[in-house]
């Protein structure tokens, strides 16, 4: 793991460089780790839903190909960048979704089966769940960026302390308390 931590970072430095090549390396390296994110993710869709884990990689690919002058730092940071792309994606498509459906409605998410969400309401609730965290990352962000991570990117507890250099206690203490207060915003 680590040296595949040290040829990401090196690959995410060499392509931030204007090296194509790095960018061909880098994408054959990190793309069936955001499969897994993804489809971990995507799993909890409606049957038949029409954006599926490989367009939502493509889609981040995409993004982050177009992006300019990133200092890339780690393969960590590449990861948190692509979750947070991740939910940018699925939260933008479901506000698309319910332009026409508007209303001032509570929404219950079961942050315990995360990354689950009951798939009837589903884009309400990414919606909901993205303006809450909007508001909890103005009071404390890494709270906010433990519910992107887990919640948005899919990642484990390890990982989430990985990307966000702190103990997986501290990732759960976060994970708890966010999720807490995420809930009693859900709820008015």
């Amino acid at each position: 793991m680590v040296g595949e931590t040290i040829s990401v970072t090196l690959l995410l430095k060499a392509w931030s460089g204007g090296n194509q090549e790095a960018l061909r390396d880098l994408t054959s390296r990190v793309y069936p780790e955001l499969r897994r994110m993804a489809a971990k993710y995507m799993r909890k869709e409606r049957p038949g839903d029409s954006l599926q884990a490989t367009a939502l990689v493509h889609e981040v690919f995409l993004r982050l190909v177009e992006v300019d002058n990133v200092s890339w730092q780690d393969r960590a940071h590449f990861f948190a960048v692509s979750a947070n792309m991740m939910r940018r994606i699925l939260v933008d498509r479901a506000r698309a979704k319910n332009m026409a459906k508007r209303g001032n409605v509570a929404v219950h998410v079961n942050f315990d089966d995360a990354p689950e969400i009951a798939s009837d309401s589903r884009d309400r609730e990414m919606v909901a769940i993205d303006d809450a965290l909007n508001e909890l990352a103005e009071i404390d962000p890494r709270k906010a960026k433990v519910i992107e991570l887990r919640f948005f990117g899919g990642l484990s507890v390890e990982e989430t302390a990985e990307v966000l250099k702190i103990s997986p206690q501290s990732v759960m203490r976060d994970w708890k308390m966010a999720r807490a207060w995420l809930l009693t915003e859900l709820a008015r």
